[in-house]
């Protein structure tokens, strides 16, 4: 298995999880801590656009934490089962390009929805003080 590289800062407890979880399961890694390494750091933040630790590269794929994996047991997983895609970068990015639309287009139904509820409330909360005047 290619080794691979965390990024990660001293004080992070969930830095430290990562990293014990991916001994425990014998998979090799260089820890750089963004502290030490600061204009390669930089260059990674610039790239994926997140300045979230522990930021892990594999076989030059970016995961951070949330938008990749949700815990320390997933990270390995994605690890353990990586297989390189066959498609383009091309085909790659206008998908991931489509889905973030879509994500971003339910997630603001979703806020107009509970938007039309608190309105709702507030409304007969309104109309139930002036009944009472």
């Amino acid at each position: 298995m290619e080794k691979l590289i965390i990024y990660t800062n001293e004080t992070c407890p969930y830095c430290k999880q990562i990293k014990e979880e991916l001994n425990k399961a014998n998979i090799e890694f260089e820890n750089k801590l963004t502290s030490k390494f600061k204009d390669e750091w930089q260059g990674v933040v610039g790239l994926t656009g997140m300045t979230i630790v522990p930021t892990i590269c594999y076989k030059d794929n970016y995961l951070t934490p949330g938008r990749d994996f949700n815990n320390a047991i997933h990270l390995v997983n994605i690890i353990q089962n990586f297989k390189p895609s066959d498609y383009s970068i091309e085909k790659q990015t206008l998908e991931k390009i489509k889905t973030l639309t879509y994500n971003i287009h339910t997630a603001f139904g979703r806020l107009d929805q509970l938007l039309q509820q608190i309105e709702n409330k507030l409304n007969i909360k309104e109309n139930e003080h002036e009944s009472t005047n």
